[in-house]
């Protein structure tokens, strides 16, 4: 079946698009299918996401972003992951590129991210790094697929990582938790994000280390987001947690790539994708001012406080 048959069978099941008749536009999408369809956008879910997505707990995080105000509005969502919402006009889906070329796209990222972790929303899910790994390692015990060499090494140096962050948590807020460029619309006043099939209870410092990351920022745009996100410099605390998320998303991703190349996801060669950002994670590690952040964290207590307000 086509991917625009596939649109069509889960259009019709949609009160509100199963009479439809016009174009229907593939817009993206590396695990899920996603269209336009007139004034609506409706997703349909991959093959295998079922293995490591609860739709239930989506389905909360989605509505209660759009009711912060970040995200548009649900206007339908069941059982099966298929979600239609309305289509935001006139917006650009983000790249890398569009981050380095929009001017001021990363301070709108940010006060994107702002105004959701400001927002008081509550999420069903909470987002722990080192379970994640743990789960993801489970599912691909189960597939024939082979990890990057030194994986399991690295994730051992990573216990003091994990070691650090404990020992001053930082105050659990709504996050998206998977900020790919692509779940970025940028309206050119505002950004919009969109996917939330990740989304929990986590430190806010995830979606910017993880953003960072996503959009190959440089140092430029790092300090352009931290600084439109803190309303000026940031603690060496908050700042050491963006860097060790910038690593530690990389680890946990590499596992999620992964997955999909056991599952023979051919929306990207899934091989390179994982070996990548391991390598990538990996290199990180090793830098000397990679320590520093982490000393930095393993003393500074990130105060109730350090999500600033809402802008």
């Amino acid at each position: 079946m086509s991917d625009l048959d596939l649109a069509r069978q889960a259009m019709a099941g949609v009160p509100l698009l199963k009479d439809y008749d016009g174009p229907v536009v593939r817009l993206g999408g590396l695990t899920n299918l996603v269209f336009q369809v007139g004034d609506h956008c409706i997703r349909v879910p991959g093959k295998g996401t079922e293995e490591y997505i609860n739709r239930a707990h989506e389905a909360v995080a989605a509505r209660e972003a759009a009711k912060a105000g970040v995200s548009p509005e649900v206007l339908y969502f069941d059982e099966k992951g298929v979600m239609v919402t309305r289509f935001i006009d006139e917006a650009q889906t983000m790249s890398p590129a569009a981050f380095k070329l929009n001017e001021a796209a990363p301070a709108r990222a940010a006060e994107a991210f702002r105004k959701l972790h400001t927002s008081g929303a509550v999420f069903p899910f909470r987002f722990y790094l080192f379970a994640m790994i743990d789960d993801y390692l489970k599912v691909l015990s189960t597939k024939e697929v082979e990890l990057p060499p030194g994986y399991h090494d690295v994730l051992h140096e990573a216990e003091d990582i994990r070691q650090a962050l404990s020992l001053h948590p930082a105050p659990l807020v709504a996050c998206h938790c998977d900020p790919l460029c692509e779940n970025f619309l940028d309206a050119g006043d505002r950004m919009w994000i969109v996917d939330w099939e990740y989304a929990g209870m986590n430190d806010p410092m995830w979606d910017l280390g993880d953003l960072s990351v996503e959009g190959k920022f440089g140092e430029r745009q790092d300090e352009e987001m931290l600084r439109a996100y803190f309303s000026g410099e940031p603690r060496p605390a908050e700042r050491g947690r963006v860097v060790i998320y910038k690593a530690m998303c990389d680890l946990l991703w590499t596992l999620w790539g992964l997955i999909q190349l056991a599952n023979a996801n051919p929306a990207e060669n899934f091989r390179a994708y994982a070996d990548g950002r391991f390598a990538r994670c990996r290199a990180l590690m090793q830098t000397p001012d990679f320590s520093r952040h982490v000393a930095a964290v393993r003393k500074g207590k990130i105060p109730a406080s350090t999500v600033p307000g809402p802008c």
